[in-house]
């Protein structure tokens, strides 16, 4: 079997806090520097310094790390990423989540075994009661316990069976892609851990950002429209 390799793609917007530790801590983490095809930082039209820090961490080592530009919208910024990608296997990461040691040997481990689509366990970086009961759920095989900051891998191939992530969805893009994984069982939890920024809970406030998301999920649920769900988010999260 020809050796698998991964294309890491990483949306961004003004994440010049964050983007060089990310990047480093990818390479530093690997199991082998080989199984990485390349690190593709997806911008959405940063005006910060995200781009050349980025270009700067790229110049320290050996794997490709680019960044491409994109309009702005996470499915957007993630569907562009996926397109240009060359590898087998795209590992899509949020700028504020830092996987596993040998991430990507797992990753390529469960490919191997024909879980072509999966995530890992997430932990926030907080002590915050509810928010380790929200890592902790995490563990649990069901699809109403996902979300992009646990990453989520997929081969290529099965990316473009699917088509992507739904561009309709300017929130909520990871758990319909979720949706429809499980759906035909493609689907599987590594049980390591991902290590997740709490910044937005701190930011908004645990339990006011919380009841938030689960509206949103509810939302969903009862046949919401993604326009609906997005003017939700803008009203009472973004603003």
């Amino acid at each position: 079997m020809p050796k698998l390799k991964i294309s890491i793609i990483i949306p961004i917007l003004n994440e010049a806090a964050t983007i060089g530790q990310l990047l480093s801590h990818l390479i530093n983490n690997t199991k082998d520097n080989a199984n990485l095809q390349e690190i593709i930082v997806v911008d959405g039209g940063s005006i910060d310094t995200s781009i050349a820090v980025v270009e700067q961490v790229s110049k320290n080592y050996d794997v490709e790390i680019k960044c491409i530009s994109s309009k702005k919208g996470r499915a957007v910024q993630l569907n562009a990423g996926g397109k240009t990608a060359k590898g087998d296997i795209l590992y899509f990461l949020h700028a504020d989540s830092f996987p596993p040691l040998y991430f990507d040997q797992d990753v390529i481990e469960e490919v191997k075994k024909g879980n072509n689509a999966g995530c890992f366990r997430m932990k926030f970086d907080s002590n915050h009661i509810w928010l380790r009961f929200l890592g902790w759920l995490t563990q649990f095989e069901s699809k109403r316990c996902r979300g992009g900051d646990q990453s989520q891998f997929i081969t290529k191939q099965l990316f473009e069976e699917v088509n992507g992530y739904d561009e309709s969805y300017i929130v909520y893009e990871d758990n319909d892609l979720v949706d429809r994984l499980f759906a035909i069982n493609q689907f599987v939890i590594i049980p390591k851990y991902v290590i997740t920024s709490a910044r937005r809970y701190r930011e908004i406030g645990v339990w006011r950002l919380q009841y938030h998301f689960l509206n949103i999920h509810m939302r969903r649920w009862m046949g919401a429209s993604s326009e609906d769900l997005y003017r939700y988010y803008k009203e009472k999260v973004v603003n």
